[in-house]
């Protein structure tokens, strides 16, 4: 499996996308911080994750719509078992915390709440990443056969990533979340920076500092969206 090209691919199909296309960029941004409204870019991306090339156009709202909120669909059911075991171990670990707080603030009550609590959340990571891994197949599978319960056809899921290579798989789901990673720190680095230097206006200099960090924050969102969505695509496609 080529990664470097998989990761130029989808940066080349990102700059495509986007860059001269500033209209498209800017109603992709906002429908994707409005609640509900974001099924539409939800809807986008899954016509990158059917193979769609150059980038589609930003039309056809309500079908955009209606594909989004089958997404929204599928990865809420994949998340059931991660919702699951939060609210069981939320759950004991504030009954925990109601009981030492009734047991006149019991230490040891206290610590077996919050380990209780903590245990949970690291359940949660874990069988949240082993979710991932086959939901990103799985989505795809859903987007290019337009049913829901291809979503699920773990039989068929296992046997595209069989194909693909499970360590070639695993390396380049890695791959995605350093390059994603990385182009954080980056940008939080370069706005922790500017924000700094325009501290140093009084009153203006943080007002700008903080909406410049905002505004970065938020016209990143969709370049990743959309990176992420064609490189999976990438490694659909490799087998």
């Amino acid at each position: 499996m080529d990664y470097g090209n998989m990761i130029s691919d989808a940066f080349e199909y990102t700059r495509e996308a986007l860059i001269e296309k500033w209209m498209r960029w800017v109603l992709l941004t906002i429908v994707t911080i409005i609640p509900i409204v974001n099924f539409i870019s939800m809807g986008y991306m899954m016509e990158i994750y059917r193979g769609t090339r150059p980038a589609p156009e930003l039309e056809n709202w309500g079908t955009l719509f209606v594909d989004g909120l089958k997404l929204f669909i599928v990865t809420l059911i994949y998340m059931i078992p991660v919702l699951v075991i939060i609210a069981i171990f939320g759950g004991l670990g504030v009954l925990g915390m109601i009981a030492s707080g009734d047991a006149g603030g019991n230490s040891a009550m206290a610590a077996g709440a919050i380990a209780s609590l903590m245990g949970g959340i690291f359940l949660a990571l874990i069988v949240a990443l082993l979710i991932g891994i086959i939901a990103a197949i799985g989505v795809i599978r859903f987007t290019r056969t337009g049913s829901i319960s291809e979503a699920f056809n773990f039989s068929a899921i296992l046997e595209t990533i069989g194909r693909i290579g499970w360590v070639d798989y695993i390396i380049a789901l890695v791959i995605l979340f350093i390059s994603i990673v990385v182009v954080e720190i980056v940008l939080t680095i370069i706005t922790t920076i500017v924000t700094a230097i325009l501290s140093f206006i009084p009153i203006i200099g943080v007002i700008v500092g903080s909406l410049l960090s905002m505004i970065i924050s938020l016209i990143i969102v969709v370049p990743l969206y959309i990176f992420e969505a064609r490189y999976l695509t990438e490694v659909y496609d490799s087998t």
